[in-house]
């Protein structure tokens, strides 16, 4: 099993509006994928006051084969369209694990 995670900062301004448009637009279209078996969204609890509030969205899949099938044919579409929606309102960064138990 493979763990997509994608952890944001977003601006407490655009917090609500973002959380909300993660929740019914960008997770339901990534899941829509079928390459995902299910996801987790993740609020980080102890960070400074830096204007802005954590998250980890987690995604996990069975196999890097899914992952790569992601990327080439979804993945620069989605970013674009949330870059599009929140640009200079949030920072991103992703990383890929393996389950190992």
């Amino acid at each position: 099993m493979i763990l997509y995670n994608v952890t944001f900062n977003i601006d407490n301004s655009y917090h609500d509006e973002w959380l909300a448009w993660m929740k019914s637009k960008y997770v339901p279209d990534l899941m829509a994928t079928g390459l995902f078996v299910r996801y987790t969204i993740l609020r980080l609890m102890n960070e400074e006051d830096n204007g802005g509030t954590t998250y980890a969205f987690q995604y996990f899949l069975k196999s890097m084969n899914e992952l790569e099938a992601f990327e080439k044919n979804y993945s620069s579409a989605l970013q674009a369209e949330h870059q599009q929606r929140f640009a200079d309102k949030f920072v991103a960064f992703r990383t890929i694990l393996e389950v190992v138990e």
